[in-house]
């Protein structure tokens, strides 16, 4: 089994030389002109219940290749710019990949795709992935609206088999090498060109991945480096009260005065159901659509 990803030669040099696991298979190692290092490795008797140290050993083979310059992270930047200008701006979904067909959420999250597609008529983006990501996908798709996104090589902690997605055209999506390039494609999606564009962000339940994206944009937007002139409704779905722990710790941090009090409440919407998610962004729209007439 093979894959890529951005990592540093010298950091599995040192690995290799200090994990216990690797004794006497250095000689297994190493560098050819591209700069790749490539690991060939097998422990006889592995399980799951091994250290850590020892699953990254798993594989027989592993190909890390390196960003040999910055000037590659700037040309998927610009793919990504390219595939947005292509299929235009919308609704952004942010959530979890380990979240299977058979998960409640899954069904909300199929339902919210397809009647946010319905309502504005715009794009549904995501990272392309398992779980609720594919839910929003497939609502958007049976709404007959257009769908694109960024996908990466590992999503739910997983490797992906490949770089494909299962049944979006490749003109729809593009795989990421770089996690940077992801992110910028999906801020870029939901900033709004012009008062004509109907855009969203929505954090819908997950985990490491999703709270990352969901609060670097949320900075974005508190900075307003996003929706300065035109704004973007946040919106996060606290499904049966998923987010609700978060929510306190935020309440707490007003406490501690890391941030002022309602600071955090006036750049998102908290909806606990996909209707009041609904009715919030009709009345978003329609409340811009009168102030433009007033």
């Amino acid at each position: 089994m093979g894959f890529s990803l951005a990592s540093s030669s010298s950091l599995w040099y040192s690995y290799l030389n200090k994990s216990p696991a690797s004794k006497g298979l250095r000689k297994t190692v190493y560098v050819d002109g591209r700069q790749k290092l490539t690991v060939k490795l097998k422990i006889p008797g592995f399980h799951s219940a091994q250290s850590r140290s020892s699953c990254c050993c798993k594989l027989e083979g592993i190909d890390f290749e390196e960003r040999t310059s910055p000037a590659e992270v700037k040309e998927e930047i610009e793919r990504c710019y390219e595939l947005i200008r292509r299929l235009g701006r919308g609704v952004v979904y942010l959530g979890s990949a380990r979240l299977g067909s058979d998960h409640p959420h899954y069904a909300q999250a199929f339902e919210l795709g397809k009647e946010i597609a319905n309502l504005l008529n715009c794009t549904s983006w995501s990272g392309a992935g398992p779980g609720l990501m594919d839910a929003v996908t497939k609502g958007a798709l049976e709404a007959g609206k257009p769908v694109g996104g960024f996908k990466i090589s590992k999503e739910a902690g997983e490797w992906t088999a490949t770089n494909f997605h299962p049944y979006l055209p490749l003109q729809n999506y593009l795989t990421c090498r770089f996690f940077s390039a992801r992110k910028h494609g999906l801020v870029d999606a939901a900033v709004r060109a012009t008062s004509s564009d109907k855009t969203a962000v929505v954090a819908l339940p997950g985990g490491i991945g999703t709270l990352d994206e969901a609060f670097e944009i949320l900075a974005l937007i508190q900075l307003e480096r996003i929706g300065s002139l035109l704004p973007v409704p946040f919106i996060l779905m606290n499904y049966d009260s998923f987010y609700s722990k978060l929510l306190e710790f935020i309440d707490d941090c007003e406490s501690w005065g890391t941030v002022s009090n309602g600071e955090v409440a006036s750049l998102w919407k908290v909806c606990n159901t996909n209707a009041e998610a609904l009715t919030y962004l009709e009345e978003y729209y329609a409340g811009e659509v009168s102030c433009n007439f007033s």
